[in-house]
C-alpha cells in the first residue's frame, strides 16, 4: 500500500485536479484525476486515498471508472456530498464524437460531448460503477444555459435545506461563466442561473462557492487569461461573491485574484474539516516526470499541495497553514546537517526589503514591499514555466516567512497566509544563508 505524508502524489503516472474533496465517516476522502497508464494525460479515472488528519495519506487504489456510454472517454472532475449517510459523487462525464485512431486516450479535434453524473457509495471505500451510476444532467444543448462541450467540475453543497450546484463553462468560447443548477434532493437537477464575466477568462474550470461566516468566497480557475509578464494563461483565483440563494445570481466583489502567486497551483477545491474550519487543497502542475529508485511507485508526476485553511479578514482572504500540519512539525534542528533531504522540513524567517533568504538554492527576496522568489538554479530549462514569482505589496517593513521544504516542493506562507507562492523545485542542495529564526522537521 501506498502512503504519503503532507503531499499526496501520483501512485505511479499522471494526476491532476482533486476531486470529492470531503469529511465522511470519521476521515477524509481526497479522489484526483488519475491516468493509470502512463506519466501523460488520457482517459481520466478518479483515483482514491484516505486520511485521519490530512497530512498521513493512504491510496486505496482506482474508485471511478468508465462503464457507461455517456462516460466511456473519462471520469472527469467533480465533488463529493454525504446526503442520508451516503456518500454521493459528482462528476462530468465525457463522450468523444469522433475517436482518434492512433491515440484512444485523446479526442480526434477536440470533439467531444460533456454531461453530469453521480455515483453512490454505502461506506465511501466501495463503489459499483455499473449499478450505482446514474445521469443528472444530460449534455447541454441550449448556449444559453451552458456549452455542449466545456461545462464541466460539478461543485455540489447543501444550504439552508436545499442542494445546489456550480459548473465552470464558457459562452460562445468567448467569455468564461459560472452557471447553478439547484435541487430538492441532490439527484433532480433544474437550471438556475449563471454569472459570466471576463474575470472567468474564455472558459472556467473548477468552480467552488462557499461562505465564511457571513461572507461569500469564490473559486475558480479561468482559463486563456493574459496578464503581463506571466507565462502561463490557465490560473487559479478567488474574490469575495454577492452571492443570493435560492436564485442564484452571483457577483464578483473586487478584485479576483491569484490565489497562489507561483502559478504552479491549480483547479484547488476545499471542504469543511472536522472543526468547521474550511480547508482548500491544489494541485501542483510539474513539467517533468519523477522517476526516484527509493520511491516504490514508479515513473510519476504529478502531486497536491498541503491543506491551507481558507479565512477572511478585513475583506483580504488568508490562506494559512492548517493546524493539523503545524501540529506535525515539532522536532527543532540547529542546521542543516541534522536533516534528511528526503523529509519534509519547515523554516521560519524574518525577511526585511532588501535582504536574502537562499533556502537550498532557492532564492527568497524582499523587494519594496513584495516578497519575490527565484528558482532559476533548482529549476529545468523549460518554456511556459516562470523561474521568478512574487506577491502583491505587502504594506509591511518586515514580513513573516513559514517555509515549507518537500523534495519536488517548496510553499511560501507571508504573513500567516496573506498571499503564498508555492514552487515546484528540482535538486535541492543542503544550503541555508540568511536570518532564520526556526528549523523544524515534520514527525
Amino acid at each position: 500500500m501506498i502512503r504519503d505524508n503532507l503531499h499526496l502524489k501520483a501512485p505511479g503516472n499522471w494526476i491532476n485536479d482533486p476531486n470529492g474533496f470531503i469529511y465522511y465517516k470519521g476521515e477524509y476522502h481526497l479522489f484526483y484525476q488519475y491516468f493509470p497508464y502512463g506519466t501523460r494525460w488520457g482517459t481520466m479515472h478518479w483515483g482514491h486515498a484516505v486520511s485521519k488528519d490530512l497530512v498521513h495519506w493512504e491510496h486505496l487504489g482506482i474508485a471511478v471508472f468508465p462503464t457507461k456510454a455517456y462516460d466511456r472517454n473519462g471520469i472527469f472532475s467533480g465533488s463529493a456530498l454525504e446526503i442520508d449517510g451516503k456518500l454521493h459523487l459528482y462528476y462530468t462525464a465525457v463522450r468523444y464524437l469522433e475517436s482518434n485512431e492512433e491515440d484512444i486516450h485523446c479526442s480526434w479535434n477536440d470533439c467531444y460531448e460533456a454531461s453530469q453524473a453521480m455515483i453512490t457509495s454505502e461506506d465511501g471505500r466501495h463503489f459499483d460503477n455499473w449499478k450505482d451510476k446514474r445521469q443528472i444532467i444530460p449534455e447541454i444543448t441550449d448556449e444559453e444555459k451552458g456549452d455542449i462541450k466545456d461545462t464541466r467540475d460539478p461543485k455540489v453543497w447543501e444550504e439552508d435545506g436545499r442542494f445546489y450546484m456550480v459548473l465552470g463553462s464558457t459562452y460562445q468560447k468567448e467569455i468564461g461563466r459560472a452557471v447553478f443548477f439547484r435541487s430538492a434532493d441532490g439527484t433532480s437537477w433544474e437550471y438556475a442561473g449563471e454569472c459570466r464575466t471576463p474575470a472567468f477568462g474564455e472558459t472556467l474550470e473548477c468552480p467552488d462557492v462557499f461562505r465564511i461566516g457571513d461572507t461569500y468566497v469564490f473559486v475558480g480557475s479561468p482559463m486563456n487569461v493574459t496578464e503581463a509578464g506571466i507565462e502561463h494563461r490557465h490560473h487559479a483565483k478567488c474574490g469575495l461573491a454577492d452571492l443570493k440563494l435560492p436564485e442564484c445570481s452571483m457577483r464578483l466583489l473586487g478584485e479576483f485574484r491569484f490565489i497562489d502567486y507561483g502559478l504552479d497551483f491549480y483547479a484547488p477545491q476545499t471542504t469543511l474539516d472536522e472543526d468547521g474550519r474550511r480547508v482548500m487543497i491544489g494541485w501542483i502542475r510539474m513539467p517533468e516526470v519523477v522517476r526516484d529508485e527509493k520511491d516504490k511507485r514508479g515513473s510519476w508526476i504529478g502531486m497536491m499541495s498541503m491543506p491551507r485553511a481558507v479565512d477572511v479578514e478585513d475583506g483580504h482572504i488568508y490562506f494559512r497553514v492548517h493546524p493539523h500540519v503545524d501540529a506535525c512539525y515539532s522536532r527543532r534542528c540547529l542546521s542543516l546537517d541534522e536533516i534528511d533531504m528526503d523529509r519534509p522540513f519547515r523554516i521560519k524567517a524574518p525577511i526585511r526589503d532588501g535582504e536574502t533568504l537562499n533556502v537550498c538554492g532557492y532564492q527568497i527576496t524582499m523587494e519594496d514591499g513584495c516578497v519575490c522568489t527565484d528558482r532559476s538554479s533548482v529549476f529545468p530549462e523549460l518554456g511556459n514555466y516562470r523561474t521568478k514569482a512574487q506577491t502583491p505589496k505587502t504594506g509591511k517593513e518586515t514580513c513573516q516567512l513559514d517555509i515549507f521544504v518537500s523534495p519536488h516542493l517548496i510553499e511560501v506562507f507571508v504573513n500567516d497566509g496573506q498571499y503564498v507562492i508555492t514552487h515546484v523545485v528540482y535538486g535541492l542542495r543542503k544550503k541555508l544563508a540568511g536570518k532564520i529564526e526556526e528549523l523544524l522537521v515534520e514527525e
